[in-house]
């Protein structure tokens, strides 16, 4: 004798209900984020620069003479990750290393005129990206947004 109940299929979900998941702040910043790193590494790739480089290419770029130490507590990483990155992009002859006007044990960190001209073009090509993603947002709009994201991580 067979005594298996035989059960009605699982109805199938015509429309994703995602209303709770969209009412979460890291959601929405996690969605945004895959789809602008997304685009900033295709444009990126021509420069051979990931997100963390161009942000310590740009800061270099904008703070001459900044050490690693400020690096890291600026961009929120480890030493020992930022010493790779450092080195190499000094091995790409990007950057490099000179003596602290006033701190006799620490080095500052500076462009190279080759490390200036990617710098700038790796920038252009980050503004055009973010006009890219942001069209659909008003000048006041995108003020508005980088306020409200920069009051949470500040």
């Amino acid at each position: 004798m067979n005594t298996r109940v035989r059960h009605a299929p699982a109805p199938a979900v015509d429309t994703v209900d995602a209303s709770y998941l969209q009412s979460l702040i890291g959601y929405n910043a996690s969605r945004v984020s895959l789809a602008v790193v997304t685009v900033f590494l295709e444009r990126m790739a021509v420069y051979d620069l990931k997100p963390v480089n161009f942000s310590v290419l740009s800061l270099i770029a904008h703070n001459p003479g900044i050490t690693s130490r400020q690096l890291c507590s600026v961009l929120s990483i480890q030493p020992p990750n930022l010493v790779g990155m450092v080195n190499a992009l000094e091995k790409r002859e990007l950057i490099e290393r000179k003596p602290h006007p006033s701190d006799g044990r620490a080095v500052g960190l500076h462009l190279t005129t080759a490390g200036q001209k990617l710098c700038r073009d790796a920038e252009r090509s980050a503004s055009e990206l973010e006009s890219d993603v942001s069209a659909r947002l008003t000048a006041a709009e995108r003020k508005s947004l980088m306020r409200l994201l920069q009051k949470i991580y500040l």
